[in-house]
């Protein structure tokens, strides 16, 4: 793979867990890869004092001892700055001056927002008045981490903020499920098999169903969570762009603006639910007090910085259209929530079972669903169901499986999602990351459910024990049927279940 061009990344809010839990691991990775620029530095940023070393010993605790790491740790340099103050940038740019020559780099900049999203206005504003985000010779690049907005309308102003200092092609809205390789390998599912896409549209799919569990609860986020709720958290972001590409026409070419077309135009076509639909195509849920495997598990209401009478969301599961030519009449449905059984996110596609049910064996008879799971996460990979004979006499037909799975590509190593992401900045490629018209369309679609929910108090919040799979009204959504209960282990499902 051809190395990126010489430049430095600057990263805002270095101090924080973003970056020595992802960011700093994700580059060493990169770096034993031999896949950073041959000549390339990290600036941290942040008003905590430190030096150069102090900075450097703080991201030890993701990184591993020896000769490599000490190496590595050699190209991170760090910066104290009140980054709200304008004045400021004067000694950021100073400084960024210095390290380019000292170590003869072009001043190719990126800039990494790892900040609370107050900051996403400031930063860019400071940066441009010191004469940073543009250049005509160089490459200036700014990657912001989600949250983009809390609803709509915050969501336009930031954009329209941002493009005061940045140009849109500048700008790199990162989504880390954007990055995990079985979000990408959809595409290659669908666009390069003549076996899947003849059958991509609504007349071999009944229904698409997308999870994305947690088993863990709200931690020690509870004061952020509180203020935000599932369908801000992961509807908005994560699992509509998950939909994007499911449902998105094939592309031109396999580039950036191609697929981010395509993408968009899913988002225009999907069906609004209106305020008076939104108790019958939207369940909402709260985790509460119980226990798992002895252990007693507080309800979300106790969670330290939690409302004790809050409405917030910790599960939502949603059924919705998309209203164009391949999709006309096929439901959708999307459920992601905290201290559910187990951590899995998985697209499962329903086909639609035969027209005439020749196989019928009596009254216990159930006809053969066949079904397509991409597993996102863990054990990625990818599950077919169909239909074979049972041995012996007569016809009798049972479901098995067939899949493929990640981890029998020895020698092949699955790049973390942070990893990929970067690289691709560095390279210049936003085909992974979010473009700001996107991001309008998804809170569009979003925001008559959280305009009726914050109005219509009549609307319930339903209570669901910590360890079970949400509110058990969650499965009125589906049309004759009901969610599919996915294992840790993605083969032997039905059959085995490690949780």
């Amino acid at each position: 793979m051809k190395r990126a061009t010489n430049h430095l990344l600057i990263i805002f809010g270095a101090s924080g867990d973003l970056t020595k839990r992802k960011l700093i691991p994700a580059l060493y990775q990169l770096y034993l890869q031999k896949l950073l620029p041959e000549r390339f530095a990290v600036l941290g940023v942040s008003r905590t004092h430190l030096s150069n070393d102090e900075f450097r010993g703080r991201m030890d605790e993701f990184l591993p001892q020896g000769n490599e790491a000490k190496a590595f740790k050699q190209i991170l340099f760090y910066q104290a700055l009140a980054v709200a103050d304008p004045k400021e940038y004067k000694k950021l740019k100073l400084r960024l001056d210095e390290l380019c020559n000292g170590l003869d780099i072009p001043p190719n900049y990126i800039f990494y927002l790892s900040t609370p999203p107050s900051m996403y206005s400031v930063i860019p504003k400071n940066l441009y008045e010191a004469g940073l985000s543009l250049s005509e010779s160089h490459f200036r690049r700014l990657i912001i981490e989600k949250p983009f907005g809390m609803d709509l309308e915050s969501a336009k102003k930031l954009n329209i903020n941002l493009l005061h200092y940045f140009r849109e092609k500048q700008v790199y809205r990162i989504d880390h499920y954007l990055g995990k390789e079985t979000v990408q390998n959809m595409l290659v599912t669908r666009f390069s098999n003549g076996i899947f896409e003849p059958l991509w549209n609504h007349n071999y799919i009944d229904h698409i169903k997308i999870t994305s569990a947690e088993s863990l609860g709200v931690e020690n986020r509870g004061g952020y969570y509180d203020h935000s709720g599932a369908l801000r958290d992961m509807v908005q972001n994560h699992l509509l762009q998950l939909v994007g590409f499911v449902a998105m026409e094939p592309p031109g070419v396999i580039e950036a603006d191609a697929i981010r077309n395509e993408t968009l135009k899913v988002f225009q076509a999907l069906r609004p639910i209106k305020h008076d639909q939104v108790e019958n195509y939207v369940i909402r849920g709260q985790y509460t007090k119980s226990t798992i495997n002895s252990k007693i598990i507080k309800g979300y209401r106790d969670e330290p910085g939690v409302d004790k009478n809050s409405r917030t969301e910790t599960f939502v599961a949603l059924k919705f259209y998309i209203d164009n030519w391949r999709w006309a009449g096929v439901p959708f449905y999307i459920r992601t929530g905290k201290r559910l059984p187990t951590r899995v996110t998985e697209v499962v596609v329903h086909f639609k079972n035969v027209p005439h049910h020749l196989f019928d064996s009596g009254k216990n008879y159930k006809p053969v669903e066949n079904q397509l799971i991409i597993r996102i996460q863990p054990d990625e990979g990818i599950l077919l169901k169909f239909g074979m004979k049972t041995p012996g006499a007569g016809f009798n037909v049972q479901t098995v499986n067939m899949d493929f799975h990640y981890s029998s590509l020895s020698g092949e190593k699955i790049p973390a999602a942070y990893e990929r992401l970067l690289l691709d900045c560095m390279q210049g490629d936003a085909t992974l990351y979010t473009r700001g018209d996107a991001v309008e369309e998804a809170w569009s679609f979003v925001q008559p459910i959280l305009d009726a929910w914050q109005t219509n108090l009549k609307i319930p919040v339903y209570g669901y024990p910590a360890g079970t799979w949400g509110p058990n009204v969650a499965d009125n959504l589906i049309t004759g049927g009901h969610w599919r209960y996915p294992c840790k282990n993605l083969s032997n499902d039905g059959l085995y279940c490690e949780l």
